[in-house]
């Protein structure tokens, strides 16, 4: 069986989760991670609308499009 080998910031996470005791906390948690994912791609997008590999032309093509996976039942 293969180790799994952690970095600082998931042991990090880890040791800071294991003093949540209630579901309100564990709310709170969720709540800021998911703050802190949107700003981090709210400023990849600026990043990326800056250096023009985003733009208002490539943003009109995607719309309508559909990437679903489409299952076979």
């Amino acid at each position: 069986m293969e180790a799994i080998t952690f970095s600082p910031a998931q042991v990090h996470i880890f040791n800071m989760v294991s003093h949540i005791k209630s579901e309100d906390g564990l709310e709170m948690l969720r709540k800021q991670l998911s703050a802190f994912y949107a700003k981090e791609i709210d400023d990849e997008m600026d990043r990326l609308w800056e250096s023009g590999a985003w733009n208002e032309s490539k943003l009109q093509e995607l719309r309508g499009s559909h990437f679903r996976t489409p299952y076979q039942i």
